[in-house]
């Protein structure tokens, strides 16, 4: 753990938030120079489905049909590049920023805090996505596409299918997956080169942030205490970091070794 009191007071509330910790088993794979490929192969598409999972939220109950098209258009380099071979760093560099402006639908009462937070989170994980690239240019990490883990699905398995509560849902589980990144990102930042200890240091603030607008929107649409659905998908996601997991990735359960 990075032991220096602003690190340590901004970890304090995610500390809380989870009902576990990651397992040492854990740290001690993820910090094999061999696993550091598949750390920031993975680490890179998270950052890509983070902002397509905040893109598709306000697509879904937030904006005009207009703006629907710029968030796509906004995300067509980065899933050109991930998924269809399309592009390269170059490419990418400086499209972290949406050139159109989004617009609210008149008839949501809760559209406007979705895009602001949504937005803001967008631009910072694409951003993120970039910089993944550039450490793995640095170090002749060529891109491959790897299966995705069990730990988003597991999560999203659990999800009501009713609304608001598909909505609520989604957003208490985005406030875990960010609030587990930011735990990872301090917990192996400690056993990593100068350089990616520096860049997971860098990203805690913005994760911290994440979470806390995550919990805040589901809270905000509730209207009401959700602090037992809260708890509830805490145990799941506790579940998924504490249980053997034969597919070592970013966000994998406690590692089965052969």
């Amino acid at each position: 753990m990075i032991n220096t009191p602003a690190i340590e007071k901004l970890l304090e509330p995610i500390h809380q938030f989870l009902h576990c910790e990651t397992p040492v088993e854990w740290i001690e794979e993820a910090r094999k120079p061999d696993n550091l490929p598949v750390i920031l192969l993975d680490h890179l598409m998270c950052e890509l489905k983070a902002g397509q999972s905040a893109m598709y939220l306000i697509r879904k109950y937030a904006v005009d049909q207009q703006s629907q098209h710029s968030l796509l258009d906004w995300f067509k380099p980065y899933e050109d590049f991930t998924y269809r071979n399309i592009g390269s760093i170059e490419t990418l560099k400086g499209k972290s920023q949406i050139s159109k402006a989004i617009m609210a639908k008149s008839d949501s009462p809760y559209s406007q805090e979705l895009i602001d937070k949504m937005v803001l989170l967008i631009k910072e994980e694409l951003h993120h996505f970039y910089q993944v690239l550039e450490i793995m240019h640095s170090r002749g990490i060529s891109y491959e596409s790897i299966p995705a883990s069990r730990y988003a699905k597991g999560l999203l398995s659990h999800m009501k299918t009713h609304e608001p509560q598909t909505l609520i849902d989604k957003l208490i589980i985005g406030a875990y997956i960010e609030a587990r990144s930011c735990e990872r990102f301090a917990r192996l930042a400690p056993h990593l080169d100068d350089d990616i200890a520096k860049f997971y240091i860098s990203l805690l603030r913005s994760e911290a942030r994440h979470y806390q607008d995550y919990l805040s929107l589901a809270e905000q649409i509730a209207g009401t205490d959700i602090s037992q659905r809260i708890a509830y998908f805490g145990q799941i996601e506790a579940e998924l970091i504490r249980s053997p997991d034969s597919d070592f990735k970013f966000h994998s359960g406690k590692p089965v070794l052969n």
